[in-house]
């Protein structure tokens, strides 16, 4: 039996198919086709011009995040506010109230947009706002501040049954709305900032001896006593 397994003839593999080779065929061909290779040059033209800018938008949003990040830290950190005094008007019933702005880094200049300055007195348990304008020379609009900047404020505190949190004194409260950029013409590289501030404020015709006795003050009250925000 072995015998004859090894005389026996090999046998012959079989070819493929007519129909196999020339499905084979038309593969080859297809691939072989400056139509289907011109498809897939642009597939992975357009694959990779997706990815870049995928990559570019995500580049450009970082890049505008960090820019609004220094504004920020600019506006808020490197901008110092403060009311620096309130003095009676010659007027006899009005007020002049000076703010001073000072930019702590004057190698970056800030673009600062004043608006008007709006000015409060409590009544009971209200905040009721009083009238005020720009003291002469002054006006509201952008100003650049490298290093620091001033403006006046007159306004009258005709408010009746103020309340007296310390005798003597009318409670105020200020608010200096800004708008800070560091271009001279922004588009919306702009921050918005609040500043409050919060006094107390001697009438005009406050009797000095009667506060001092009430509240036992030193000194001639003044005119205006300072508070932290609240």
């Amino acid at each position: 039996m072995l015998t004859r397994l090894r005389e026996a003839a090999p046998r012959k593999t079989s070819a493929p198919s007519k129909a196999v080779a020339v499905g084979l065929g038309r593969v080859r061909g297809l691939w072989d086709s400056p139509v289907v290779l011109g498809l897939v040059a642009l597939f992975v033209i357009a694959f990779a011009v997706d990815g870049g800018i995928g990559w570019y938008q995500n580049r450009l949003l970082e890049q505008q995040k960090q820019e609004r990040l220094q504004l920020e830290n600019a506006a808020f950190t490197s901008l110092y506010v403060e009311l620096r005094r309130i003095t009676y008007e010659a007027d006899g019933e009005s007020y002049r109230l000076t703010l001073t702005m000072q930019n702590i880094d004057p190698e970056i200049p800030l673009y600062v947009m004043l608006n008007p300055v709006r000015i409060f007195i409590q009544s009971g348990l209200v905040w009721k706002e009083v009238p005020s304008s720009p003291a002469p020379g002054t006006t509201w609009g952008v100003v650049k501040v490298s290093d620091s900047f001033s403006y006046d404020v007159i306004f009258k505190a005709n408010v009746e049954n103020w309340a007296e949190l310390i005798p003597g004194y009318m409670h105020v409260r200020v608010e200096d709305d800004m708008l800070i950029s560091q271009s001279a013409e922004p588009v919306d590289d702009i921050v918005g900032r609040r500043n409050p501030f919060y006094v107390y404020l001697k009438p005009h015709d406050s009797d000095d001896g009667a506060i001092k006795m009430r509240s036992k003050m030193q000194g001639k009250p003044p005119v205006f006593i300072p508070m932290p925000p609240h």
